[in-house]
């Protein structure tokens, strides 16, 4: 990869640095990072010449913000070699996998059965199938470059990151990020459903923590029958976001999806 001479005159990089993945032998570079801050305004500009130059931006956020190391993309501990192909799942089958995973009652379960089925009233353990696609309302890049750029302007610590992908959604596995890895340890099947989305609600990935994932959404759900199903759908796809959170149930977490043009996700 050489981002500088892909991106010609048009874009000025900060100072920055192949990273080595630390598998293979030293030879397989994932990912270009800046030695510092992310510059305001750059994952726009990059974004927009995507089609030109196949190198999409991330905003990379460390494990522990002040630390030197900046895990896991400073530190290397990328593995692209051992992902399979997005193309290679299908979305809808990816999902019920990780639903049927995620509702059984466990005999060490600290939730009762009625507790855990009531969690994703009303579909209980019955997967709903996938919330229909809606028509963007926005440009989804112009989009995505104003979360990007709002998320630096809160101070937040984040550098900038190209990786060579068709899409956002193939970047995360193009790069090797393995944050999911205590849910599905195939970033791959992350990035089939995140390529989903991206064609039915205008998703665009911007920004992409340790184990953290930011989407801007530039078709969310409009009612909360529609946000229910994609709740279910965040609820497969991330299930800590609604065990962990601040929602009791899945119709409280689907309250917070109408109208809302970025999704969060976080995997503990």
């Amino acid at each position: 990869m050489n981002p500088e001479a892909l991106l010609g005159d048009d874009v000025e990089l900060p100072p920055g640095r192949l990273v080595t993945a630390d598998e293979g032998s030293g030879d397989i570079w994932p990912l270009w990072l800046s030695d510092g801050p992310a510059p305001f305004g750059a994952w726009g500009r990059i974004r927009a010449a995507h089609a030109r130059t196949g190198l999409w931006p991330l905003l990379l956020e460390p494990l522990h913000p002040g630390a030197g190391e900046f895990r896991p993309w400073a530190s290397g501990e990328l593995y692209p070699e051992g992902m399979s192909r997005p193309a290679d799942h299908a979305p809808e089958a990816v999902l019920v996998r990780w639903w049927e995973s995620a509702v059984p009652v466990e005999e060490d379960d600290v939730l009762s059965t009625e507790r855990r089925l009531a969690l994703t009233a009303p579909y209980g353990a019955v997967w709903p199938g996938l919330a229909p696609g809606r028509e963007p309302v926005e440009d989804p890049g112009r989009l995505a470059a104003e979360h990007a750029d709002l998320l630096l302007s809160f101070g937040i610590e984040a550098r900038l990151g190209l990786v060579e992908a068709g899409s956002g959604a193939e970047a995360l596995a193009a790069v090797g990020w393995s944050g999911p890895a205590n849910h599905e340890n195939d970033t791959a099947r992350i990035a089939a459903v995140v390529a989903d989305w991206e064609r039915r609600f205008g998703v665009r990935v911007f920004a992409v923590g340790f184990a953290t994932l930011r989407l801007s959404v530039a078709a969310p759900p409009a009612t909360t029958a529609e946000a229910l199903r994609v709740a279910a759908e965040h609820f497969a796809f991330c299930p800590d976001n609604v065990w962990q959170g601040s929602c009791e149930d899945l119709a409280a977490y689907a309250e917070q999806l109408v109208g809302a043009d970025q999704w969060t996700f976080w995997w503990d």
